[in-house]
């Protein structure tokens, strides 16, 4: 059982660490394949490119210092991933009829977490959230925006909370800026 204050590091995925990154993964990259490219492609590429072919994708990503997210770790070992980046580097973003742009303000998106079974509900993917924040800043952000969850019950499967839980964002600042579903709000928070 882990600790509820634990002390958390994050490094950005860098190649230097694309070893954690693919230990944190497993050898589904994930989930079923995805390693986090469901966003950058369009369906057709992703359901063609899933598993390996994925995976190279994002590594080539990572080795032309694409930004594409940070690794949480909890004493050297790598433990949770959020995905975020620019909002135009994610196809499927730009085709969503959910989360179409709120405005033209340029916002870094937040599109994806993995936390390894061991360490959900101890407030790792608040502070990876705090964490991208600070990234994101430091890089040039001025907004960042995330499209997680807000489901109806408590009783939900893990796997489809991979871009977050409204709460997770509340607690991280975010405030809602727009919602076209029922369970899928727009969040965002101001990068000061």
């Amino acid at each position: 059982m882990v600790s509820s204050k634990i002390n958390f590091k994050f490094k950005p995925l860098t190649i230097d660490v694309w070893n954690d990154f693919e230990n944190l993964f497993g050898k589904r990259g994930a989930c079923g394949g995805c390693w986090c490219m469901f966003w950058r492609e369009s369906k057709k590429e992703f359901e063609q490119k899933k598993g390996e072919g994925n995976k190279t994708s994002i590594k080539r990503l990572v080795k032309g210092k694409t930004q594409t997210g940070i690794i949480a770790y909890h004493e050297k070992r790598p433990v949770g991933w959020i995905a975020f980046a620019p909002r135009e580097q994610y196809t499927k973003l730009e085709t969503s009829r959910i989360l179409k742009p709120v405005d033209e303000k340029p916002v870094w998106s937040v599109v994806c977490f993995f936390i390894h079974k061991n360490y959900r509900r101890k407030g790792l993917t608040v502070e990876l959230l705090k964490e991208a924040g600070k990234h994101a800043k430091r890089n040039g952000g001025k907004f960042l925006e995330g499209y997680p969850i807000e489901p109806k019950t408590e009783n939900y499967a893990p796997a489809f909370a991979y871009t977050g839980l409204a709460s997770a964002f509340r607690n991280a600042g975010f405030t809602e800026v727009a919602r076209r579903s029922e369970t899928r709000p727009v969040m965002r928070k101001l990068l000061k």
